[in-house]
């Protein structure tokens, strides 16, 4: 299988952004509420763009700095959740991943992306999407800018380990953990849950109308797909999962692009580091086996761990 032609700055070309992604010029917290766990602060994040507004949690009593976790939220046709559903959860997850990543020793931050939450005020997806493109620009490439500049500020807090960042979403969330992994090599492990497969055979099946209009990039196919696109991660630690019965992730779509990425670990000696969950009666949803290997992935970067877990 010969390898693609693609690279973070090829990448960040495509999305639109050809000198890569602006930095993002910091941060402040706004409000800090304290609960009997974890503290969760109302934050935000200063890009080129504008203001992001994002929420982050951390627990009481550890030592600091704390490994750290970008959480990115999903879609779902729900645009006014955005960064609530780090706290509340959504109906696709066992529960809100927050509280538990706090638990665990984490600082969690979730910004919203433009349309979602808060920021509905700038648009509508289409509205927004449509515009990017006359800009010469994707909205994806928007969204991925924003949490570059949301993972510079974590990565520059006192209380945060910067060697130590990981990424996690579910759905679009999945989408944008894998593709700014593949990005920045700030992140050293990611999980993603019910997205991954390459886009030709969902364009061919016409699955791929399931995406939002947020899921357009023209001209990457004539490069490489998106597991072309995960492949980047590796040898960094990488966790992928999905249902059987997602149409988002169907057999013809899903299963070449884990060989695909299987390939890329094999040919960088981390075998180990690379693990997939499938499950068979499951479709677009988290289960408990998900949210074990999540946190079993997760707890490489706590102190002390220096290879991946059994």
């Amino acid at each position: 299988m010969s390898k693609p032609d693609i690279d973070a700055a090829k990448l960040w070309r495509l999305l639109g952004y050809p000198g890569g992604p602006p930095p993002g010029s910091g941060g402040r917290v706004i409000t800090v509420r304290q609960q009997p766990d974890f503290a969760v602060e109302e934050i935000t994040v200063e890009t080129s763009g504008g203001t992001v507004p994002g929420t982050l949690l951390r627990p009481y009593g550890d030592a600091e700095p704390l490994p750290a976790v970008l959480y990115c939220h999903a879609h779902g046709n729900r645009h006014e959740i955005g960064r609530r559903e780090l706290v509340e959860g959504r109906p696709a997850l066992l529960s809100a991943y927050g509280p538990v990543l706090a638990a665990a020793g984490f600082a969690v931050l979730c910004v919203d992306m433009p349309g979602f939450g808060s920021r509905q005020i700038e648009g509508s997806e289409s509205a927004l999407s449509k515009a990017a493109h006359w800009h010469g620009r994707t909205l994806l490439g928007h969204m991925l800018a924003d949490l570059s500049a949301a993972l510079d500020y974590l990565a520059a807090r006192d209380d945060v380990d910067a060697s130590r960042l990981a990424a996690l979403g579910l759905s679009m969330g999945a989408t944008h953990a894998y593709l700014l992994a593949a990005l920045d090599e700030r992140i050293g492990a990611c999980a993603h849950l019910c997205a991954f497969s390459n886009m030709r055979p969902l364009i061919e099946s016409g699955a791929h109308d399931l995406h939002g209009p947020y899921m357009t990039v023209p001209g990457l196919l004539e490069t490489c797909d998106l597991a072309d696109i995960a492949a980047l991660i590796a040898p960094r630690l990488q966790l992928v999962c999905c249902g059987r019965l997602d149409p988002l992730t169907p057999a013809e779509a899903f299963d070449p692009a884990l060989e695909r990425l299987r390939e890329a670990y094999r040919l960088a000696g981390a075998e180990d580091r690379l693990e997939f969950l499938i499950s068979n009666d499951s479709g677009h949803a988290e289960t408990p086996a998900m949210r074990e290997a999540v946190l079993r992935l997760l707890r490489n970067l706590r102190p002390g761990a220096t290879a991946p877990a059994d």
